[in-house]
């Protein structure tokens, strides 16, 4: 066996620096996956489906663990940045590569400018100046961060998904203590019981269907995990750092996804739920814990913040590798001396600013739904390359002459973990496209001709030959650098 198969150091990634810690590493992801969706959109997703949502994200919970056992393979073995872009041209196709990357950054940009102006909503709410300006501040701060050290934007998203994580836990607490009737309500008396999971129509008032047709929607609030495999390119010891992220990251899913839903049907009518303000700050509001629904408001405003500050960084190094697999034109692979693709981040900011000016015109409830669904669609696809792509790399593993053990982290019950993990997405997908709500269904068009465009612009203008050329190709990474054939 070459010793290259098993480094001790991990390989340098072009012209990254790795300075993500393992704490910045794991609160990154939880920062993508903790945004104004999960506070606002939980709403809608209640109103769609009752009281049974939490069995709807414990689904989804499921669906991004498998993928997360996908990704930590992957990300271990080969640690870049850009992952799921590049693995996807490496072990299924460039063009599908090129699909999948351009629709995740098209999905992000579209999605960044409305977490800006959710946020701006939420501090006009607050403080009487007008959202639009407040949004164009997010948007300064969001150019700032990116623009600084890949440590500095470490340390920022780690304080940020810090607030949002204990203030969930808050949540929390407080609700289990109106559930017991230690905080009474102007409804209710004593302990609550199953008077909100169980009455008015049950769990599933508007049928299971309604549960399969807002499984999307549920989705775009995981959307961010990945970003563990797209900083792994930057993290100072992939090895150890990105499967202690992944263990971390599925078991605070369940304790700031699962539980806090589960606890918010139990004491929270699912008729009252919807998108005019934080669910979670409605429910409070209702046991006449003003001051709680306030903290709840402000934290939204911290997740709208930290989500758009994740989304940036993913979908930057998601362009960023495209542009050095040659699918992106190059000026997109050069590096600032902060070791920032920062033309990357330019040409991000260019069009999040362009969608942030425009936004503001048609900043309806439609229009917000509409983004979060694209977004979970493209987001989507990003998981089942990721999970098709571990299954094809496994395959040329044993094909170069190597088996498990040369792997420093190996998914479990390969290759059936990610079939089962791409099956439940497609039938996510699926039934997008049978809701009946049109919205739905636009986003379901939008998202397919996002993935399809890039891939016939690939065929038709031969791109393949760019891609041979590509001077960073020759630098990034690539399978058989570190699992040479034996």
């Amino acid at each position: 066996m070459n010793s290259n198969a098993n480094p001790t150091q991990p390989v340098k990634d072009s012209g990254y620096s790795r300075r993500l810690k393992d704490r910045h590493v794991q609160l990154i992801a939880l920062g993508g996956i903790i945004g104004s969706g999960y506070f606002l959109g939980t709403g809608e997703v209640i109103n769609l489906v009752g009281p049974a949502v939490f069995l709807a994200y414990i689904l989804g919970g499921l669906i991004i663990f498998l993928t997360m056992l996908c990704m930590g393979e992957l990300a271990v073995a080969i640690p870049i940045s850009g992952s799921f872009v590049t693995y996807t041209a490496d072990f299924i196709s460039p063009s599908i590569a090129c699909g999948v990357g351009w629709s995740y950054w098209i999905s992000w940009v579209a999605y960044i400018p409305a977490e800006c102006v959710a946020g701006g909503i939420i501090m006009e709410m607050f403080t009487g100046v007008n959202g639009y300006l407040c949004a164009i501040c997010f948007g300064l701060l969001i150019t700032y961060i990116n623009l600084a050290k890949v440590d500095t934007f470490g340390e920022i998203e780690f304080w940020l998904a810090l607030i949002k994580i204990l203030a969930l836990f808050g949540f929390v607490i407080l609700s289990l203590l109106i559930f017991f009737g230690l905080i009474p309500g102007s409804e209710s008396k004593g302990i609550i019981g199953g008077k909100y999971i169980l009455g008015d129509g049950g769990m599933l008032p508007h049928g299971v269907m309604s549960l399969l047709t807002a499984m999307v929607l549920l989705l775009v609030n995981y959307q961010g995990s990945e970003i563990i495999g797209l900083a792994a390119g930057e993290s100072e010891n992939p090895a150890r750092m990105i499967p202690h992220a992944i263990r971390n990251v599925t078991l605070r899913i369940l304790f700031i996804y699962i539980i806090p839903v589960f606890c918010l049907v139990l004491i929270f009518p699912w008729q009252k739920a919807g998108l005019t303000n934080s669910v979670f700050a409605d429910a409070l509001n209702l046991y006449n814990l003003k001051w709680a629904g306030t903290v709840t408001s402000f934290v939204t405003l911290s997740a709208t913040l930290s989500c758009a500050n994740s989304g940036f960084y993913g979908t930057v190094r998601a362009l960023n590798a495209l542009a050095r697999d040659g699918m992106a034109p190059h000026t997109f692979a050069k590096f600032n001396h902060n070791s920032v693709p920062q033309n990357a981040v330019i040409a991000t900011l260019v069009m999040v600013w362009v969608l942030l000016g425009v936004g503001y015109f048609f900043g309806q409830t439609q229009l917000y739904i509409a983004l979060l669904l694209v977004s979970g669609f493209t987001g989507t696809l990003a998981w089942i390359s990721l999970c098709t792509s571990q299954i094809r790399f496994r395959n040329r593993l044993y094909q170069a002459g190597y088996s498990t053990d040369h792997l420093r982290y190996v998914t479990p019950y390969s290759p059936y973990t990610g079939l089962l993990a791409i099956a439940l997405m497609l039938i996510a997908l699926l039934f997008l496209v049978l809701n009946k709500d049109p919205t739905y269904k636009l986003a379901f068009y939008i998202g397919v001709v996002s993935f399809i465009i890039p891939i016939i612009i690939y065929k038709l203008f031969d791109l393949s030959r760019n891609r041979k050329r590509a001077l960073h190709l020759k630098t990034r990474v690539k399978f058989q650098d570190i699992f040479p054939p034996v």
